[in-house]
């Protein structure tokens, strides 16, 4: 089965093939970073018009990147939510339409709940993924969101964890904007903090109670603008104290996310996790999972970076299994902006 995959829940404009659930054939991302970087964080509206702009060519480069016709597509696959609602509709709308017009089964597809499929995705002639095994634990960690689901089967989950205020990502941004790092400030801190001091600044783990799954972020978050006035009052806000406190915040933010993915691992009674989103790109992170991995024989998998971030890819994997399982919907699907 072909899927044609279609993401456009916040600023970037996807589309992807992908076959049986497993095979990129295509993975096509156009981004809006040049758009939103002046303004420090994505507009919402100037978005959805360059998703207006983008949806048409990048869909046809999907299909051509794959090498296929909408004429060999057995399903499409989009997300509905959560994100921007401006956002959602522009793919939403496209997909109904195409879905409409050629006869070809839709599914919707939430976008936080497919983040894991990037797990069990590879490339057309590279060997098949190592695919977890069920039960597994996905952590989720992106910009809106930080999640804990339990994953039974494709088609079966629960979530159980979730951020009760700042996701992990969002707390990445806003803490790097307060450092005068230009937005996307997250990857920007990931590689300032290579250079700094882990130490060099005391952050408070929010672990809420002892074995609660759901985050905070926040208070980390106002952590870091405590230090940033006092280091200003002192002139001593440099490109040194600016590396430590990035590498000192960073830690403590995956120390938090490690420690909750292992309670859950345990309530779970699993060895298996995945840790997906576009925060799965930061090299602590991953270095770190790898580590605890091989140190409590833990069978983590975290997905290529390019599959980390907002892609189409996992949209129609997550896709394939709804639209093999008989899940289609119509013209009455609508946009979901909010994932609860």
């Amino acid at each position: 089965m072909l899927v044609l995959g279609i993401e456009s829940s916040c600023d970037d404009t996807a589309a992807a093939v992908v076959k049986d659930g497993r095979e990129i054939r295509s993975s096509v991302v156009s981004s809006q970073d040049f758009i939103h970087s002046k303004y420090g964080g994505v507009v919402p509206e100037l978005a959805s018009r360059r998703h207006i702009e983008a949806i048409i060519p990048v869909v046809e480069e999907g299909l051509g990147v794959a090498g296929v016709t909408m004429d060999e597509i057995d399903g499409i696959a989009v997300t509905k939510g959560p994100g921007l609602v401006g956002s959602i509709l522009i793919g939403l709308s496209f997909a109904k339409a195409l879905g409409y017009a050629r006869k070809i089964p839709l599914t919707g597809v939430n976008h936080i709940l497919a983040h894991p499929f990037a797990a069990f995705l590879s490339e057309k002639d590279a060997p098949p993924a190592a695919a977890p095994r069920f039960p597994a634990v996905a952590l989720v960690v992106s910009g809106g969101h930080t999640t804990l689901i339990r994953m039974d089967t494709y088609l079966e989950y629960e979530v159980i964890g979730r951020t009760i205020d700042d996701a992990a990502g969002e707390a990445f941004d806003k803490s790097a904007k307060l450092l005068g790092i230009p937005y996307p400030g997250g990857p920007a801190m990931n590689r300032l903090a290579e250079k700094g001091r882990r130490d060099a600044f005391a952050f408070t783990r929010p672990y809420l109670k002892k074995g609660s799954l759901d985050f905070s972020f926040s208070g980390i978050k106002t952590a870091v603008l405590r230090h940033v006035n006092t280091l200003k009052d002192s002139n001593a806000l440099d490109e040194t104290a600016i590396e430590d406190l990035s590498a000192s915040f960073q830690e403590a933010v995956v120390d938090v996310l490690l420690r909750k993915a292992l309670w859950a691992l345990e309530v779970s009674d699993t060895p298996d996790l995945i840790i997906a989103g576009g925060v799965a790109c930061n090299s602590r992170l991953r270095e770190r999972a790898l580590e605890l991995g091989e140190d409590k024989g833990l069978n983590i998998t975290i997905p290529d970076k390019k599959l980390c971030g907002d892609n189409a890819a996992f949209v129609a994997g997550a896709g394939y299994w709804r639209l093999k399982d008989g899940l289609t919907e119509g013209l009455e699907l609508n946009a979901i902006p909010s994932f609860f």
